[in-house]
């Protein structure tokens, strides 16, 4: 089969690999239909994800079709077309008990796929503790419509739950990349009195006010001035960094207002300085790390329903053979790309 492979840091090459096969029997083989390139992705190739192995398939958001399931697997069956976590758990140490699961205990816990283990840009896929990793995509649901379900969207109902977002609140999103888009939609559920959403790159800024007009969108330039004219209580009452750049980490708490709530959901290529003394009274609560992505079930429904729509950011679509193309095309921001779709069929 083919398969995107991490070769070494700044290289991917598209190879032939064999078809991947059951090893236990929590174990199942997907047959993916739709794959796409998360900004995760890039980091690995850039080498600032020390723990992802060379030799491994890239990719962790995916859909497809269950092919095999191992004796221990009940929740899906071959044939049912399913959504892939970014995550994979046992569903059974103390993390995942308390719904932590990117911190499973498991060897193959947390973020495995397409990082320690095989992931999915591939024709096919193996998914460990597949009763956990593996959701049913309702009838009413197509591919295209579930293919953000595992990750970038996951990432995005996940940051918003733990934001502690009220309805007298002013939320702030920082960054309108696909992982802010989804965030924005997912805050949107929370019903907040503002939201302002903020990007460096004006046609991002661009089509979040024609996708959500009812949201208030800002450069960085100028933005804690921006956000003090659109809060009423000296800042943002919650805000979300997902930019994952110096300059949005440093902007997240200085435009929070004291006793806020800053959720930081980017993932940073060097480590980013708290400046206690400067922040010193602001009083604020960060909470910070990858996804806790054992949501999945929720986001199908509120999809079914007409609550979540993510095929918008979904701008172009390439065959699995023209990969590297489209992995070109996505870090260079070209077209006014915002999410690509890999056709693994």
């Amino acid at each position: 089969m083919l398969a995107y492979t991490y070769i070494e840091k700044g290289k991917f090459e598209l190879l032939e690999k064999p078809k991947p096969r059951l090893l236990e029997a929590g174990d199942a083989i997907v047959k993916v239909t739709l794959a796409s390139i998360c900004s995760s992705d890039l980091h690995i190739k850039h080498g600032s994800v020390p723990r992802a192995v060379p030799g491994i398939t890239v990719g962790h958001e995916m859909v497809g079709i269950v092919e095999e399931v191992g004796s221990a697997v009940s929740a899906v069956k071959p044939g049912d077309r399913v959504t892939v976590n970014v995550e994979t758990f046992c569903g059974e140490c103390f993390f995942c008990r308390k719904g932590w699961v990117n911190n499973c205990t498991d060897p193959k816990g947390g973020w495995a796929l397409g990082c320690r283990i095989d992931g999915g840009q591939a024709e096919y896929v193996r998914v460990p503790h597949a009763n956990q990793g593996l959701k049913r995509i309702p009838d009413s649901v197509t591919d295209l419509q579930a293919l953000l379900v595992g990750d970038v969207l996951a990432t995005g109902y996940w940051a918003a739950r733990i934001a502690e977002i009220g309805p007298e609140d002013t939320v702030l999103i920082l960054g309108a990349g696909p992982t802010g888009l989804c965030t924005l939609q997912c805050v949107q559920l929370h019903n907040p009195r503002r939201i302002i959403v903020c990007d460096t790159d004006p046609r991002r800024l661009d089509f979040v006010r024609r996708q959500y007009p009812a949201v208030l969108t800002a450069p960085a330039e100028g933005l804690r001035e921006f956000v003090l004219a659109h809060s009423d209580h000296g800042g943002a009452d919650a805000v979300l960094e997902v930019a994952g750049s110096p300059d949005s980490f440093r902007m997240a708490w200085e435009c929070a207002r004291p006793n806020a709530v800053v959720t930081v959901v980017a993932l940073y290529d060097g480590p980013q300085v708290l400046p206690l003394p400067d922040m010193y009274g602001k009083n604020l609560t960060f909470k910070t790390g990858g996804v806790d992505g054992c949501n999945c079930a929720e986001t199908l429904a509120l999809i079914a329903e007409g609550k979540l729509d993510t095929t918008p950011l979904i701008t172009h679509t390439y065959p699995l053979r023209e990969i590297a193309a489209a992995y070109e095309l996505f870090e260079n921001r070209r077209e006014d790309v915002i999410k690509v779709a890999i056709d693994c069929r």
